[in-house]
């Protein structure tokens, strides 16, 4: 076999010959080498300057618009997205033209809500925004073709939000449908305490609960929401008194069914109800949500007394949606038309002048001619002074779309007929002429006059004075209509404040605290410090939170909740001898 080198090799500059070019002679021949000019396409030089590569955008530099469709839990919900992605300095706007990224956040109770949430997702499109989906819809049917490639954040995980826009704003497509859960045990969903703007700066809304114990056959909530899952008592009363420190004068509570609230967790309703009057200011008022006849029938006695209060609203929705037996069996409503009446009933003697708001369904699958007939007596039975009537339609999933239809335009004339029923009665004729003390809280719809409400929650408009804002006044009726009433006040009319503190300004975000602010603005206080270490790291981890640029101009609260994580961490550190 011949050898793989003829010759042995002693060193490897043997293998060099004289004529090998040598490494300063290939320096200087580099230095002579003339670069080859290539020809660019300078359109496309202009698109990408125009474009840079997404790991270069500053996230939180932008501005978002948000729209939110349906309930007020779901109006909640906007609020804290609102209040977390303003506090690390993105720019909330009210104008959808300027914006950089549209947040929707939808409802899927009925289908032309969802028309309206489609047909904004592709006006955002033919924009060309980003678009970040939020709500019941894509949290129920996230498949849906028309979602597609896009951004979406669950009902349950809204305080993601701000790592959901980041993405999106980057190019990527993000999805976080999950339930929050606790050792295995569901939560009634993102924590009380987060960040949020709230729409009113005077009212607070607070979800006490998420989801129902309920399986309605026409309900597509429930596939978004999902099951019972209530919040702890203490923590809903903690956001109630934050709300109060920072000038909120009333809070609405809210869910998809405020009476099964603790139904899961161990407690009830009217146990939630005593622990927040308890913190009510003097002459704030507390309105509640939505309940459902079956998980209030137990509970009467209590809540006419927490009705009667003078700090609560006498004012209850309970929906009925058919006063047809059969229907409500079909509807798989868990109750009869008699519960519904025997709740009404022993609240309206327990609670003199109470308003009772009920909803009613028209037109549900197998609904004949003598259903709806029952339904039409129960109105002028009680005339409801106010009433949401609800054209049936079919949601895609659920039971009553497989169900036998009531033909189009019988459900058009049922709607139309209830509708004349309930315009035919002025709930408020009888109220001209009295006096009665009144809690302003917002502008009408025309901006003619403030909004306030008796203690009935019956609206009633008063003169835009800037003074009443916020106030409990004390009015004289003098015109009726049938959703209103109009009064003036009284010459020597005492005007009370029951805001405890200033109110936010409008936009203002809330959740930040007087300690954080103090924090801000002189820095720690190291004098608390166990060692001077401790003092001196604390120190620099304070200046290093007064460096951020959150307070520079035009930043808005840039970096707020990376300052306020940055500070919580080393402190807890230094604490802990870390």
């Amino acid at each position: 076999m011949p050898a793989a080198c003829d010759s042995l090799l002693e060193d490897i500059e043997d293998i060099v010959s004289a004529q090998d070019v040598k490494p300063h002679d290939r320096q200087f021949a580099r230095k002579n080498v003339v670069p080859k000019v290539r020809k660019r396409n300078s359109q496309k030089n202009v698109q990408a300057d125009d474009d840079p590569p997404s790991d270069s955008i500053i996230p939180g530099a932008q501005k978002i618009w948000i729209r939110t469709w349906g309930c007020s839990h779901n109006n909640s919900d906007g609020e804290y997205m609102a209040g977390q992605l303003a506090s690390y300095g993105y720019k909330i706007t009210e104008n959808a033209a300027e914006a950089d990224l549209w947040l929707l956040n939808s409802c899927t109770v009925k289908s032309p809500a969802e028309d309206h949430f489609r047909n904004s997702i592709k006006k955002a499109q033919e924009d060309d925004k980003k678009v970040v989906l939020a709500g019941c819809v894509p949290q129920a049917q996230p498949r849906q073709d028309y979602l597609k490639g896009l951004s979406i954040i669950g009902v349950q995980q809204i305080d993601r939000v701000v790592e959901v826009v980041e993405e999106t704003i980057k190019g990527h497509s993000v999805r976080l449908l999950g339930q929050k859960k606790d050792n295995g045990k569901r939560l009634g969903g993102a924590r009380l305490d987060l960040p949020k703007i709230r729409k009113n700066p005077l009212i607070e809304i607070i979800s006490i609960n998420t989801g129902c114990l309920n399986a309605c056959t026409y309900c597509k909530t429930k596939h978004a929401r999902g099951d019972l899952a209530s919040y702890p008592i203490e923590e809903l009363v903690d956001r109630a008194k934050q709300s109060f420190q920072e000038g909120v004068c009333e809070i609405w509570l809210t869910s998809e069914d405020t009476g099964a609230y603790g139904r899961d967790i161990g407690t009830d309703l009217p146990t939630l109800l005593w622990k927040l009057v308890e913190v009510i200011p003097e002459g704030a008022m507390l309105r509640l949500g939505m309940t459902n006849p079956p998980y209030i029938l137990e509970h009467l006695e209590e809540m006419a007394k927490i009705l009667n209060h003078p700090r609560v609203y006498a004012f209850l929705h309970i929906p009925v949606q058919s006063a047809s037996d059969s229907i409500l069996m079909d509807m798989k409503r868990e109750y009869c038309v008699a519960d519904f009446k025997r709740v009404v009933d022993f609240l309206k003697e327990k609670v003199p002048g109470i308003t009772i708001a009920t909803d009613i369904i028209c037109g549900f699958p197998g609904e004949t001619d003598e259903d709806f007939q029952d339904t039409m007596k129960l109105v002028e039975e009680y005339r409801f002074p106010s009433l949401f009537i609800n054209q049936f339609y079919p949601r895609p999933g659920t039971p009553a779309a497989k169900m036998h239809q009531v033909p189009a335009l019988v459900k058009k004339q049922r709607t139309k007929d209830l509708s004349q029923l309930f315009h035919s009665y002025n709930p408020y004729d009888h109220k001209v002429g009295e006096k009665q003390r009144v809690l302003v809280t917002e502008d009408s719809f025309d901006c003619q006059f403030y909004v306030a409400h008796n203690q009935f929650y019956e609206q009633v408009l008063v003169p835009k004075d800037p003074e009443f804002m916020g106030k409990m006044v004390e009015v004289d009726i003098y015109e009726a209509g049938k959703h209103f009433m109009k009064g003036r006040p009284l010459l020597d009319a005492n005007v009370f404040t029951p805001s405890i503190t200033r109110p936010l300004a409008k936009g203002e975000v809330s959740g930040i605290t007087e300690e954080f602010r103090d924090v801000l603005e002189n820095g720690l206080n190291l004098k608390a410090c166990p060692s001077p270490g401790i003092r001196e790291k604390a120190s620099l981890s304070s200046r290093m939170v007064m460096q951020l640029p959150w307070q520079q101009e035009g930043g808005g609260l840039k970096m707020l909740s990376v300052s306020l994580a940055l500070l919580a961490i080393l402190v807890t550190f230094y604490y802990r001898g870390v």
